[in-house]
């Protein structure tokens, strides 16, 4: 591509299936000076399956500050790049961002080649409502913070959406039955447009068990969709000054089923709303243990 000055070209890949591809991204891929790659191994397959040979430099978290720059100065010389990452589109929760920001502060041009994303793949079949919706990448990797971050998103009113790995999603899903409620609405979408692609639907205590039971449901990769909460009078769920002074104290010597049942007796409050803030009063005091 000859321009006086190079463009980026931010080029989605398949996620699985290698026909999910453009024809567009297949001629940026032929015809742009360089292909700036998450893991050159893997993109040279691709590129081998369409017949492209094109230059392929590394470009991934550990060295994409520098190659930004580097990437900058290319481009003010004329080359124009293509930025790919293992799958999917560039910067959904992968390597790329520094390199985009770089090429905009230099007054150069980014240029879109859209295609597979396994977030909006998931979602347009997910069957839950995504006007609006929350990406959340991924989730924390220890249990203390993930029940923390489920927490802060258990009364969220639109649906959002984060990824987990095969390794920690049955932890994930354990986790999160400890916040959220049990008929809280899931949606489980692994290994999409891949041979063994599985979307569910299901109640969060009812997901948990297929996972639990399942070793199918506890491999490949995974988009996670999480329904929000059901509209409802906010004194529902919060408890008073009084309420929450009493189930610390009942913390501090029982257990949180038992502390629970007394400030319910005691305050004659509802008891969802004092075993919901029961959780996040352990879990709080488990953090600064920590």
């Amino acid at each position: 591509m000859n321009q006086e000055t190079g463009k980026l070209y931010v080029v989605a890949t398949p996620i699985g299936n290698l026909a999910d591809i453009t024809f567009r991204a297949i001629e940026t891929l032929k015809n742009v000076d360089l292909i700036a790659a998450e893991d050159t191994r893997h993109v040279k397959m691709l590129l081998q399956h369409y017949g492209i040979s094109n230059k392929v430099i590394a470009l991934h978290q550990h060295n994409e500050d520098k190659a930004a720059l580097e990437i900058v100065e290319k481009l003010r010389s004329g080359l124009s790049i293509a930025l790919v990452s293992d799958a999917g589109t560039p910067l959904i929760s992968d390597p790329g961002m520094p390199v985009v920001k770089a090429v905009h502060d230099a007054n150069l041009i980014v240029v879109p080649i859209v295609g597979a994303c396994a977030l909006i793949a998931g979602l347009s079949a997910a069957g839950v409502a995504i006007t609006p919706f929350t990406f959340e990448g991924f989730v924390p990797r220890t249990s203390s913070a993930r029940q923390t971050f489920f927490s802060e998103r258990a009364n969220i009113l639109t649906t959002w959406v984060f990824y987990e790995s095969c390794h920690r999603v049955l932890d994930c899903l354990r986790d999160m039955a400890i916040v959220l409620p049990p008929e809280r609405s899931i949606v489980i979408a692994r290994e999409l447009t891949k041979l063994h692609e599985t979307i569910i639907k299901l109640p969060l205590i009812d997901m948990l068990a297929l996972v639990e039971k399942e070793a199918n449901m506890r491999k490949g990769e995974f988009v996670i969709i999480v329904e929000g909460s059901p509209k409802m009078d906010v004194s529902e769920n919060v408890i008073t000054v009084e309420q929450e002074r009493i189930l610390k104290l009942l913390l501090a010597e029982c257990s949180v089923k038992k502390a629970v049942e007394l400030t319910v007796e005691i305050t004659g409050g509802k008891k969802k709303p004092i075993y919901q803030a029961a959780l996040q009063i352990t879990e709080s005091e488990k953090l600064k243990i920590e």
